[in-house]
């Protein structure tokens, strides 16, 4: 009943950016925090950056001062800038969003299907 879309992941060089979205959308009735985690190969999967409704932000060490994490409420959607990315950062990319449905608790996990990002010259 409720989706999580991302796109933006690709090949780019050491250095260079790219900018990842996600947007949720079905039976939503509130988005609370969003935010992205990446696996890479033979790796556990670890969080990026989160979001709050709010705006409040945390990085990963390995990240911060390196990529933005943005969102848009009326769009239920959430951005990832990355910039100076390293060959270090190549994994598999995934949104997450808690979200709410109709009852006071009703709060459930979701998860987009991964967008692949490479970084190699």
């Amino acid at each position: 009943q409720v989706q999580l879309v991302e796109s933006g992941g690709g090949l780019v060089q050491p250095g260079g950016s790219l900018r990842l979205s996600c947007v949720a959308s079905g039976n939503i009735y509130d988005v609370y925090d969003m935010g992205w985690y990446r696996q890479a190969p033979g790796k556990q999967r670890e969080v990026v950056a989160r979001i709050t409704t709010s705006g409040i932000t945390n990085y990963a060490d390995s990240v911060r001062g390196r990529f933005t994490i943005s969102r848009d409420n009326a769009k239920n959607t959430v951005f990832l800038q990355m910039n100076s990315l390293k060959p270090e950062d190549t994994a598999v990319y995934y949104c997450h969003a808690l979200i709410g449905g109709a009852g006071v608790l009703d709060l459930t996990n979701y998860w987009g299907q991964g967008t692949p990002v490479t970084v190699s010259s």
